[in-house]
């Protein structure tokens, strides 16, 4: 059907074809993330001469978007003009609900060619059945899914553990952990400077106790990592990733995160090497001397597999939330029982959730292929090129629409905005909170009165916040969710959320 390397190929193709040179990092200076959505969608009229053969399906990026930086707590806005989050996962994601806005009002316009056909409820519409959605990014989301173990052999990331591992991991270590001259330190995924990164392994494989070979992160994979969406992963707490992995081979410090503990909750031990993190824990992005009021990654993702990534404003008008099939990740430090755990294993005991959200068994991947203008390639590129190696200001995002896909941004706001012009309507990215619901509400006005789903028939609303509120089954599964699993989530106060 599809592979990892022909989804991040598609994507780095996009990226190159499709976005323009403003907004992408400066040569042998600036690196940036990519992340996107693309649908797959069966061949139409595929011939049942050979039911063995393989389904052949489109493959077609929807939405795109790259960035790393967000914006500090006093910098918000209660306008709802200024993105909080420019991390590449985030305006990928806001880029794809721009997409699904446009797709329908293609549907309420009664277009064969939308993504949605008519729900059995009034006003409601729902994905065609045949179609799905894929994630991609470039390097593991920040927060928990990039607390990788290093094993004493290697000089790069570690290679995946075994789930037995993970599920165990007290086990103390043994000896000396400090390594040797040669051996590349533990560096944080999230840093702008970094030293030089190998891209290939001395190892390129390691057999374990069992007899299977797990493959390096960064070795080649004849087949990809295994798909693991079937087990069950329970939620890790405060653990720290300590002690041996199979074979032997000794857990002598992980891979961090620049994500934040989430104030008032526990936090990291800071102790040296493997325990320098707790695993399991809901971060915030850092800022610099501004703390964010973002969360990782790593936990938004957890949430998209929940309650979809539609979002509250479009439920309105679906049956069910629009979820993704599978998660890729480029070429870079990777471990599939970190990702395992930060992205369903923290979350697989919610109950009572309202009809049609539940937690997802999301297919998790990874590509050989690398981003060339991740920080490990830009950096490996440059050698020892003078001037330090910082992450790209600006974010771009791109949706499958036909009016102004591209959106740049730098700070929150389309890239050139003086402060002057911060408050004119030229001053707001596409994929802004206002600018989504206003364009939510323009896709209100074209379906007559009459034809509304019951969710926005109850009473008159006018805020922001109100619309959200009213979509009752995502708000239900939400507070569902913060109750049972997410009780530490940082959510905005309401008054951010006031504007028309």
């Amino acid at each position: 059907m599809w592979t990892a390397d022909e989804i991040a190929r598609l994507c780095y193709e996009h990226y190159e074809i499709s976005l323009p040179k403003q907004g992408k990092p400066e040569p042998n200076r600036e690196w940036t993330l990519l992340a996107a959505v693309v649908k797959i969608q069966p061949i139409s009229e595929q011939s049942c001469d050979f039911p063995d053969k393989p389904m052949q399906v489109t493959k077609e990026v929807v939405s795109m978007g790259t960035g790393t930086k967000c914006i500090g707590q006093s910098k918000m806005r209660k306008s709802g003009d200024i993105l909080n989050d420019s991390h590449a996962e985030v305006i990928a994601r806001r880029s794809f609900q721009r997409y699904l806005l446009h797709q329908l009002h293609l549907a309420a316009a009664l277009k064969q060619d939308s993504i949605f056909v008519p729900g059995t409820h009034k006003g409601l519409w729902k994905l065609r059945p045949d179609l799905l959605f894929v994630f991609f990014s470039s390097h593991t989301p920040c927060g928990d899914a990039s607390i990788i173990p290093m094993l004493e052999f290697e000089d790069q990331p570690c290679c995946p553990v075994s789930r037995d591992w993970a599920d165990n991991p007290s086990v103390e270590a043994s000896g000396n952990i400090e390594a040797t001259e040669d051996k590349r330190k533990c560096e944080d995924p999230d840093s702008p400077v970094t030293k030089k990164m190998r891209l290939e392994p001395k190892i390129p494989a390691k057999e374990v106790a069992n007899g299977a070979a797990h493959h390096q992160s960064f070795g080649n994979q004849e087949s990809g990592p295994p798909d693991v969406s079937n087990t069950n992963l329970p939620s890790r707490g405060q653990a720290a990733v300590k002690g041996m992995a199979p074979g032997g081979a000794k857990v002598v410090d992980v891979y961090r995160t620049g994500a934040k503990c989430v104030p008032g909750e526990a936090g990291d031990s800071g102790k040296p090497g493997a325990a320098y993190h707790q695993v399991g824990l809901f971060r915030v992005k850092p800022g610099r001397g501004d703390r964010t009021c973002s969360m990782s990654c790593s936990d938004k993702l957890a949430r998209w597999n929940i309650l979809g990534c539609q979002g509250a404003l479009l439920m309105h008008f679906l049956e069910e939330p629009i979820y993704l099939s599978a998660v890729v990740i480029g070429k870079c430090p990777y471990s599939q029982e970190a990702m395992q755990r930060a992205l369903t294993g923290r979350c697989q005991n919610i109950l009572a959730l309202p009809k049609g959200f539940g937690v997802q068994e999301v297919k998790l991947q990874q590509s050989t292929l690398l981003f060339e203008q991740s920080r490990c390639a830009v950096q490996a590129k440059r050698a020892d090129g003078p001037g330090r190696l910082v992450p790209c200001g600006a974010a771009i995002s791109w949706s499958a629409v036909p009016e102004q896909p591209l959106d740049v941004t730098a700070n929150g706001f389309p890239q050139g905005t003086t402060k002057k012009g911060i408050r004119s309507l030229q001053a707001r990215s596409r994929i802004s909170k206002v600018e989504l619901f206003r364009s939510f509400q323009k896709l209100l006005s074209s379906i007559s009165e009459d034809k509304w789903p019951d969710s926005l028939r109850v009473r008159k609303l006018e805020t922001y916040q109100e619309f959200k509120e009213a979509a009752s089954a995502y708000q239900e599964a939400w507070n569902v969710l913060q109750k049972q699993a997410f009780a530490s989530w940082i959510r905005n106060p309401p008054d951010y959320h006031q504007f028309k």
